[in-house]
């Protein structure tokens, strides 16, 4: 155990470790006596237990929060001091830290290194993303009744806001919603995926230890079914910061009031695969963009529309280079897939892939798991009597749908009732930038597909897809309000 995490966990009087949170600067006052495991989901080993909050804590994380001294006294400059700080820690610790996210997580190894460094990449770039704040000078004279007047606007903190994070990303979706909101000059209750909370527990000890001051981040671990609603109800929260499922997502907004709400869902993206495309480049990164952390992104590849007239060569090329995709233990840096997160999510899987082929799909590869590894899987013959063919899979499988051309895989892809991403293959720039814009998704990926790495491009959803924009300076404008202030010249 490194020194920095030392009193965040022990060994209890069962030989396994035990974890705490932090709530109000204190790492062991938490009212319930409640626990639950976390296991790694590629052997099922017993890695911890975390502290399965109450309601009580909840409140108590939320009186710490209100209470706290507000971010707002500390200039700038002390914030960007914090995160240059949380920057060194995380990098001392990176290699410790990967293997936590993918001991609980079950991706492999390499796929969370990658994700410490995008952390501290997000970390490095918190200069950029401040600049937001500066505000801006509106001058009056277009206006005739606004003459003889001028604003300044600014940005302020909305006050508290919690952030509800998912599994697949534990590490740095967390530190992209916490890192904007404190930048913000805002309070933090973080609440991580009861799947993955180690992850989220060690960056709260990262920031405390940088200089976060006591009760400005806190973090509530339990079951979201359990802990959500006194969250997402509670009147001094004012804003929330979700990546999840859609469903969970309505439910915030049903029960959320007027609080600001930035909800990044679910996703099923497009890769549209048009005859005049570079096919082995589309063959190549498609594969990527399925089956990359065993497809459980909300922005992986879920549907591929390609015309008639190159599919089998797309299908040759597509299972030559799917066989690159190893199954194998996560820990082993040569492996590419990993495992799914839990059963639940392996028995979604496999039941649109059963579906797909009751109803006339080909089985072109895969369509097998042991464990929660399932095989990275590939379908032809897809039609849109399928589920597979609309709803999110969050699994390594690649469903084909043959297209007569662009606009049926334009009506297909708009069809969704998810609007986050989608992609183009087509050497006519000209002509991926006309389909583009008739897209109804939030962005459009040409000649690759997408990835929304540390968030230099704008990401969020249309539709089912979510509410607002996440990325660098983005995220901190969701999280902040206008001020404007008016001056009326003599």
């Amino acid at each position: 155990m490194n020194n920095i995490f030392s009193d965040i966990s022990y060994i209890n009087k069962d030989g396994i470790r035990q974890y705490n949170i932090m709530i109000n600067g204190c790492w062991r006052c938490v009212m319930s006596n409640n626990t639950f495991e976390v296991r790694n989901p590629a052997n099922n080993e017993l890695i911890g237990i975390v502290p399965n909050c109450d309601i009580g804590d909840v409140n108590y994380a939320i009186e710490s929060a209100k209470t706290a001294p507000n971010l707002k006294t500390f200039n700038y400059i002390k914030r960007l001091e914090i995160m240059e700080n949380a920057k060194k820690l995380l990098l001392e610790n990176a290699h410790y830290l990967a293997e936590i996210i993918t001991k609980e997580s079950g991706k492999p190894l390499s796929i969370s290194e990658g994700e410490v460094e995008a952390t501290a990449e997000r970390l490095r770039l918190t200069m950029q993303e401040i600049n937001v704040l500066n505000g801006e000078y509106l001058s009056g004279e277009l206006v005739s009744d606004t003459q003889n007047k001028f604003a300044i606007v600014i940005r302020k903190p909305v006050g508290i806001v919690a952030t509800i994070t998912p599994f697949n990303y534990p590490l740095f979706i967390a530190a992209a919603k916490i890192i904007p909101a404190i930048l913000a000059g805002n309070t933090v209750i973080a609440k991580p995926a009861s799947d993955t909370p180690l992850s989220l527990i060690h960056f709260v000890r990262i920031l405390e230890m940088a200089g976060m001051p006591k009760g400005t981040i806190n973090i509530i671990t339990g079951r979201g079914s359990h802990l959500g609603d006194t969250i997402v109800e509670n009147k001094d929260i004012d804003a929330i910061s979700f990546t999840g499922s859609t469903n969970v997502g309505e439910n915030i907004v049903k029960k959320a009031g007027l609080k600001k709400l930035h909800l990044e869902l679910g996703g099923k993206a497009a890769a549209i695969v048009l005859a005049d495309c570079d096919i082995d480049n589309a063959a190549k990164t498609i594969c990527k963009g399925t089956f990359r952390n065993s497809g459980q992104r909300c922005d992986a590849v879920s549907r591929i529309l390609i015309e008639k007239s190159i599919k089998d060569k797309f299908i040759e090329k597509v299972l030559i280079e799917a066989q690159k995709y190893k199954i194998g233990d996560p820990m082993d840096k040569e492996t590419q897939i990993g495992t799914v997160i839990n059963e639940k999510a392996l028995w979604h899987i496999d039941g649109l892939v059963k579906d797909a082929l009751q109803k006339g799909a080909t089985l072109l590869k895969g369509g097998n798991y042991k464990g929660l590894f399932y095989e990275p899987t590939i379908l032809s013959n897809v039609t849109t009597d399928m589920r597979i063919a609309w709803e999110e899979i969050f699994g390594p499988v690649m469903p084909i749908i043959e297209v007569n051309d662009y606009n049926q895989a334009i009506e297909i892809s708009n069809k969704s009732e998810y609007g986050l991403d989608s992609c183009i293959f087509t050497e006519n720039i000209n002509f991926a930038i006309k389909i583009s814009k008739m897209l109804e998704d939030g962005s459009v990926t040409i000649n690759s597909t997408p990835a929304h790495g540390v968030g230099h491009f704008p990401f969020g959803g249309n539709k089912k897809s979510g509410i607002g924009r996440e990325g660098l300076q983005y995220s901190i404008d969701e999280l902040t309000k206008l001020h404007t202030i008016i001056f009326t010249e003599k």
